[in-house]
């Protein structure tokens, strides 16, 4: 016999803001959870323009207090506003301090390769940016999900993951976890909402 599924644990709708308003407010915690979830990101754009490990780290630094001082004048209501494009556009312009400081030009010797790197990161879109810079996504909204983890039970999350994440059939999911496809897919529906919830303003989930 198969069975919805009951989720007591549940607090879909409950949140008080966003992770984006509680950063905004300079919650402490918020800060931490938007440094773990974003941070490998920028290490990633940092990579791509062949810092040295010791000066990337000094750039992240720098990004990161870059984000701390701007938060509270970042706004997602306007066409082509989202909080990603923004953190690129701040990472762009401390790796462009750092080139300005090492005397890199982009036609210096030894500097243009950097230069160059420097530009894709500021790529126009995911569509034009690499495997990389996509799987790199994929991970930064895994994180992402992880970050509501808790709030749900086992066989919820297995639900959601199940189709979600893995790609899996609802039916098929349904069977191993002996629940209704249609439970499946209202789990899903949950999930997704709460992930929403959450991410406002910051990422498309």
């Amino acid at each position: 016999m198969t069975y919805p599924i009951g989720d007591s644990r549940e607090s879909v709708g409950a949140t008080s803001s966003s992770l984006l308003m509680r950063v905004k407010t300079r919650d402490q915690d918020a800060w931490r959870l938007l440094v773990g979830l974003y941070g490998p990101l920028i290490d990633f754009w940092l990579r791509q323009c062949h810092l040295q490990p010791a000066d990337a780290r000094d750039v992240f630094q720098e990004v990161f207090e870059a984000v701390a001082e701007g938060i509270g004048k970042f706004h997602d209501d306007r066409p082509g506003d989202r909080f990603r494009g923004w953190l690129r556009t701040i990472a762009r312009n401390k790796v462009a301090d750092y080139f300005r400081r090492q005397g890199l030009q982009p036609a210096a010797a030894g500097g243009s390769s950097a230069y160059q790197r420097l530009q894709e990161v500021e790529g126009p879109g995911e569509s034009g940016h690499d495997c990389q810079e996509l799987d790199a996504v994929k991970q930064l909204r895994l994180r992402a999900v992880d970050l509501i983890r808790g709030e749900f039970e086992e066989r919820t999350w297995r639900a959601f993951y199940g189709v979600t994440v893995d790609g899996r059939a609802a039916k098929d999911v349904a069977a191993d976890l002996g629940v209704i496809p249609s439970a499946v897919r209202l789990a899903k529906s949950r999930v997704l909402r709460r992930l929403r919830e959450e991410m406002e303003g910051m990422e498309d989930v």
